[in-house]
């Protein structure tokens, strides 16, 4: 009875032990970047659905940053959009004029038809000027977000050290909102910035978020943007890894996004989020396995390791009801076994909010974690049982 019940917990362990593997390299990260250039010339891509309230922010900021003007255009795509957002977006600001277009598309929905449509005009617009693309890199900033003063300068050094694609540290604007964004931020900080951190760190493919993403030309030229699924941002990073590049962490550079300040807000998109990956699993999982076991490759074992891992509430929910249930049935090494898995979470939890420097209301909020948890799960089971909703429905935030 024990040793089944050893192995019955084992891949729990075997998943907990993988996080406190990138906790460990995560704590071991450094990294120096040559002096910036300040002559790459980047494309700033911002999609946009519904955005009227929250895109002025974004475009505030883009328009103060630390880099030569000259160097970098603003191009929003207003997709399927029923409010003022292609409006909002075309206002200068800081003497900033965003190049914007309006998408009207009922068939192909979804951020990534969104995305792959705006590259086609940019290059049509550079045909119909006699020229050709003059961008060295293309960056992806979500319409709700504000990126930090030095985010084109930290891509401009990266891109002239050789990486093709970097993803920045995408983090929380509003994590006093209430105790469902401070949870967030505590999240974001374990998903994108401790586990991109320690990936980097062994020299394995950080992953991209979706939001803060800089690519090289040539990137884009080879790969284009060919991802539709609900997890647009993690298909794009399997393309990326089975064709031989990683994406590099940047967490010298961050970009902010506004997030939802109760459950109910947050619930279509956490939805979303599980059924993307759930999505990606399903096409990609087998296939992915089977060229990662012939190539050998570790980059893209984990970035197939990275979709099997459950979210951490569900993760936290098994090992915890697995705990209670070896004090009445397990002894010895079963006991040990699970309370080591416990221990080890703890200890990624608390080494990931280290990191981002949390404050101490994101501790505090870790006392609303036991709700989350349950709420989570039962995301998770909704998103289980339908994997084909590809809308781009916009998240409500704060007090709209």
């Amino acid at each position: 009875m024990q040793p089944f019940l050893f192995l019955l917990q084992l891949p729990m362990a075997l998943m907990v032990a993988y996080l406190d593997c990138l906790s460990v390299g995560a704590l071991l990260w450094r990294r120096s970047l040559p002096p910036a250039e300040r002559r790459t010339r980047f494309a700033v891509l911002v999609p946009a659905h519904n955005e009227e309230q929250l895109l002025p922010r974004l475009l505030e900021s883009l328009a103060n940053l630390g880099y030569p003007a000259d160097c970098y255009d603003v191009y929003v795509v207003a997709d399927n959009c029923t409010d003022g957002t292609a409006r909002v977006a075309g206002q200068v600001r800081n003497g900033l004029q965003p190049t914007v277009f309006e998408r009207r598309d009922e068939h192909n929905l979804g951020k990534g038809h969104a995305l792959t449509w705006l590259l086609d005009r940019i290059r049509e617009r550079a045909g119909a000027l006699e020229a050709p693309p003059a961008y060295d890199a293309y960056a992806f900033v979500d319409a709700d977000s504000v990126v930090s003063i030095n985010f084109l300068e930290v891509m401009d050094r990266h891109i002239t050290r050789g990486d093709a694609a970097i993803q920045c540290y995408y983090g929380v604007l509003n994590p006093g909102g209430s105790w469902a964004s401070a949870l967030r931020q505590a999240a974001l900080a374990l998903f994108n910035d401790l586990r991109p951190r320690g990936r980097d760190a062994i020299g394995l493919s950080a992953g991209l978020r979706g939001n803060g993403m800089c690519f090289s030309a040539a990137t884009i030229e080879r790969f284009g943007w060919d991802s539709f699924a609900l997890a647009e941002d993690a298909e794009f990073h399997l393309t990326l890894v089975q064709g031989g590049i990683c994406v590099t962490y940047a967490p010298e550079a961050t970009v902010l996004g506004e997030m939802p300040v109760s459950l109910r807000q947050a619930r279509s998109q956490n939805v979303r989020w599980e059924r993307g990956r759930l999505q990606l699993l399903r096409r990609h999982g087998p296939a992915m396995l089977a060229t990662a076991l012939r190539r050998r490759n570790p980059a893209i074992l984990d970035a197939l390791t990275e979709q099997l891992v459950p979210p951490l509430s569900v993760l936290t929910a098994a090992t915890t009801a697995w705990f209670i249930f070896s004090r009445f049935v397990g002894r010895g090494g079963v006991r040990a076994l699970a309370s080591g898995v416990m221990i080890g979470q703890l200890g990624y939890v608390l080494t990931g909010l280290w990191l981002v420097r949390a404050r101490p209301r994101v501790y505090v909020a870790l006392l609303g974690a036991p709700v989350y948890i349950v709420w989570k799960v039962w995301i998770y089971l909704l998103a289980a049982v339908n994997l084909g909703d590809a809308r781009w429905v916009r998240t409500s935030r704060s007090a709209e």
